[in-house]
């Protein structure tokens, strides 16, 4: 499993847009389901990813969490699947190599 969080300033749709964006244009990467919350000034959008892993031979999953408020926002990203052992993980790499094309994006975004 990897986990990412991270405390920013800005647009929350822009990142969101980003982040959907990002994720969907990597090979054999789907939307699973999402889910969008707005109470007040706080916003809340959960978005789950999978993709498959060739050299891992399975699919693998991407939860992200964006909560604003205001230009106020934190993600959380976590990751799961990927592994081929049947009682622990062995190889977490595509794991690891999926949420860093994540964070590559949100550091992008940061940077613009």
């Amino acid at each position: 499993m990897a986990k990412y969080e991270r405390h920013l300033t800005g647009d929350f749709d822009s990142l969101l847009k980003t982040l959907d964006d990002g994720i969907l244009r990597g090979a054999a990467t789907s939307f699973q389901d999402g889910s969008d919350y707005i109470e007040g000034n706080v916003r809340c959008a959960v978005r789950v990813y999978e993709r498959y892993s060739l050299l891992g031979k399975g699919r693998m999953g991407v939860n992200i969490t964006l909560i604003g408020n205001g230009n106020k926002l934190f993600l959380s990203l976590i990751s799961s699947g990927g592994s081929t052992a049947v009682f622990f993980k062995i190889n977490t790499w595509s794991e690891q190599a999926f949420a860093g094309e994540i964070i590559d994006l949100v550091d992008r975004w940061v940077q613009r």
